[in-house]
């Protein structure tokens, strides 16, 4: 597919397009975490991560030694020197890495020994606190927790999470499929049951309430990422990844912190599958998703959706306040890239 930018703008607003960075790279890069403008981590297949502080002119292969098996499809990083990457699998596969000094030694703080756990992603609160999910493990969820930086984790009761349907797990697409807010909220998302589902928590993952969506489910399909801009709104998107071109139910919004979702028309909503998720620092309304197919922008807050890009990305994540806010976007081939608006 040719990846070219396709006008996406608001009525006298900005523009907006992908400025691609070369990362001498071919993995795929699901794992994301965007710091600022100029500092941003990938992680991705064959134990990849790469980190960037120069506004993607340069990258450097960060990777844990050893870790050549392994995927990383999620990374959260706190600043240019401190992040922690998770990788996904069953058993054994899924562990936790954490570094202090930009990736020159990493630590492994967490390995999963349960059989049947698979983690798919995690999220920070804030520089301490952070919770990590897996696939249903007897009929429920399983959360880790992290108080002290993702140094050491701890599998949390499950005595607090409503039992999963049958056939339901979550996404590791983009790193996106739990995302935490402010104090102890958290929320994640789900679908392969009959119908997707968002679980909440505000104690820190000890107690969650689920709601039904009103987007599509299957063994391919349901809610792949969400975006929080505060407590109470927040934007899902998905769809059905073996249909990336058509938009197959694969967007609603919240207002009231994920309790109720109103599902975007098919006419007002992203032009497929979308796999991640995320809200612009600079505008209260702004969110961009992306996907194999394509990149969507909304000024609206999710009630409608415009594409401006063609070309392929998994994940989206953006940070940074004021002059230093930025957004970026990673996939397939080791492609990167800023967004320029």
């Amino acid at each position: 597919m040719s990846s070219q930018v396709i006008p996406a703008q608001a009525h006298g607003g900005p523009s907006y397009r992908w400025e691609l960075t070369p990362t001498g790279s071919t993995a795929q890069f699901r794992g994301l975490a965007a710091v600022s403008k100029d500092v941003a981590w990938v992680g991705g297949t064959a134990g990849t991560v790469l980190r960037t502080v120069d506004g993607g002119k340069h990258w450097q292969n960060v990777s844990p030694a050893g870790a050549e098996a392994l995927q990383f499809r999620d990374v959260e990083a706190f600043d240019a020197k401190r992040a922690v990457a998770l990788s996904i699998g069953v058993g054994e596969d899924s562990r936790v890495y954490r570094t202090v000094d930009g990736g020159k030694h990493w630590t492994e703080t967490f390995r999963n020994t349960d059989v049947n756990a698979f983690y798919d992603c995690f999220a920070f609160n804030d520089d301490k606190h952070g919770l990590a999910m897996s696939d249903p493990v007897d009929g429920k969820f399983r959360i880790a927790a992290t108080s002290d930086g993702g140094q050491s984790w701890k599998v949390q009761s499950n005595a607090g999470m409503p039992a999963a349907l049958p056939g339901e797990f979550a996404f590791a697409a983009s790193g996106t499929c739990l995302v935490a807010g402010p104090g102890r909220t958290a929320w994640f998302a789900t679908g392969g049951g009959d119908r997707p589902r968002v679980f909440r928590t505000s104690d820190g993952g000890r107690h969650w309430r689920v709601s039904d969506s009103p987007m599509a489910s299957g063994q391919a399909a349901g809610i792949f990422s969400l975006a929080f801009r505060n407590p109470l709104f927040g934007v899902a998107v998905g769809g059905d990844f073996e249909k990336p071109t058509d938009a197959v139910k694969a967007a609603s919004i919240t207002y009231d912190g994920g309790r109720t979702w109103k599902l975007v028309p098919a006419d007002k909503a992203p032009k497929g599958y979308r796999s991640g998720s995320h809200f612009v620092p600079w505008s209260p309304s702004t969110v961009v998703a992306v996907g194999p197919s394509g990149s969507d922008v909304s000024f609206d807050g999710g009630r409608s959706w415009k594409q401006f890009y063609d070309g392929s990305f998994d994940s989206v994540e953006c940070a940074g306040h004021g002059s230093q806010a930025g957004c970026w976007a990673s996939g397939a081939k080791g492609a990167v890239g800023r967004l320029v608006h």
